[in-house]
């Protein structure tokens, strides 16, 4: 088997190992930012059809994420969205990748290039909000327990999406969970790769209607909610 790159990229916020070549591995969490089996296809399968997207899609929708890691669940969003349809996404990361970094991982995803390219043009230039095609883009950098309650937004859809809870816990906190319900949308949704039981009773707690559904590869299940009330 291929043994990881082990070099460090200096300054990098992220602290990243390689796998296979182009897969990034948080040396902070020992966790890969996606499935060694598909990034995409398990982006598509959690988080894009686990909310019911593109199918919910109308004008002024509002995507918001725990965890931007590549970018790669916005360039899977960007995929789906028409061109004609303006919507916005919002996602919270305390560890952002360098261009460079993010190049590298998302030249994984041939499908992807043509709406990496004028992504990577705008991250490079440090720029943290800009438009994507129809969507509005704004990726909070710091902690999400503190970035997050200060938001004034609501999302329509989140995808829950940092590090395995047994290595990340503090990304899949009660507090933190409550705080993703109270910016949610009346009708909003949530999904996530994990089935963990206390990322489900978190969620609950926070006022969705949890589900379990299929996982993607070898993850037996997922989970998804629905804001009640």
């Amino acid at each position: 088997m291929r043994q990881p790159d082990q070099s460090p990229t200096p300054d990098s916020a992220a602290n990243l190992e390689w796998r296979d070549g182009g897969v990034p591995v948080s040396r902070r969490f020992d966790d890969p930012y996606f499935s060694l089996g598909g990034g995409l296809d398990e982006t598509r399968h959690v988080f894009l059809s686990g909310n019911e997207l593109p199918a919910r899609l109308v004008p002024g929708f509002h995507v918001a994420e725990l965890g931007f890691g590549t970018g790669l669940n916005l360039l899977a969003l960007r995929l789906i969205c028409p061109d004609d349809l303006p919507i916005r996404f919002t996602s919270f990361e305390a560890y952002p990748m360098h261009g460079a970094e993010i190049a590298r991982a998302l030249a994984t995803f041939p499908e992807l290039q043509p709406v990496a390219a004028p992504f990577l043009s705008v991250w490079q230039s440090g720029a943290r909000t800009f438009q994507l095609g129809p969507i509005a883009v704004e990726v909070i950098e710091g902690d999400a327990r503190e970035t997050l309650p200060a938001w004034p937004g609501r999302a329509d859809a989140w995808f829950l999406d940092g590090f395995s809870p047994a290595k990340n816990p503090e990304l899949w906190g009660e507090a933190l969970l409550a705080q993703v319900g109270v910016h949610t949308a009346p009708g909003g949704t949530c999904a996530t790769y994990t089935a963990a039981g206390f990322v489900r009773r978190g969620l609950s707690a926070a006022g969705f209607d949890v589900t379990r559904a299929p996982g993607f590869g070898h993850k037996r299940h997922m989970s998804k909610g629905s804001k009640n009330g």
